[in-house]
């Protein structure tokens, strides 16, 4: 079936957050280096990437300390993002892909102040969407029934581009869409290594790979 909607998870896919956990780092007073190997550590167990910061700060509470962070520096970036967290990659295969006549969507797991911010960027997506603003998650079924419903198309006509199996491939397949594996960060290398990365219907080194690939599949 032919793919007419392509839809984006945001953070390692559009977004590089090399720089976000940097700034948790100075936030936790803990080398940044340090923090980095933590949270790959963390990670590798199967662990929740919040353990890396209860690692570091003992009762470490998210909403708290991001609401702390907030009040003390509320013009500045802190764990949100802007224009330079792009990754470069991002505008020159939308842009390709916007030309093959597809639908672009964005669409993850991203607090209400992730909207905005992507809008302020001016990417030549259609539609910008949140799972704050959704009330449900990734990888909850509802959340790709959402996909499915703002993307106007049949499931089969959907490929979703996510870096994780466990939140983008496997529930995003299991609701009939098709789905890519983007081996970058953390976790996109840490899967793409996964027996089960053979899952996805393709798994791309960077998004520039992507046109050339729908145009493949007629």
């Amino acid at each position: 079936m032919m793919i007419r909607s392509v839809v984006f998870d945001v953070g390692e896919t559009l977004i590089d957050e090399t720089r976000i956990f940097a700034r948790w780092a100075d936030r936790l007073g803990v080398p940044r280096l340090a923090f980095f190997g933590l949270m790959g550590g963390m990670l590798t167990q199967g662990r929740e990437l919040t353990d890396a910061f209860r690692a570091v700060k003992p009762g470490f509470d998210l909403d708290a300390e991001s609401a702390a962070w907030r009040a003390e520096e509320p013009h500045s970036l802190r764990e949100s993002f802007d224009e330079g967290d792009l990754y470069p990659d991002v505008r020159p295969a939308l842009a390709a892909l916007r030309g093959m006549g597809l639908q672009l969507i964005i669409a993850g797991n991203q607090p209400l102040s992730a909207a905005p911010a992507l809008e302020a960027m001016n990417l030549p997506v259609e539609q910008i969407h949140v799972s704050d603003a959704w009330g449900v998650a990734k990888p909850d079924p509802a959340f790709f029934t959402r996909v499915g419903e703002v993307a106007g198309v049949g499931h089969g006509e959907i490929l979703y581009v996510g870096d994780r199996l466990d939140n983008d491939v496997v529930p995003a397949q299991e609701a009939g869409m098709r789905a890519a594996l983007l081996r970058r960060g953390m976790l996109g290398y840490l899967h793409a290594g996964r027996p089960d990365a053979r899952r996805a219907d393709v798994l791309l080194d960077g998004l520039d790979e992507l046109p050339e690939w729908i145009a493949e599949q007629g």
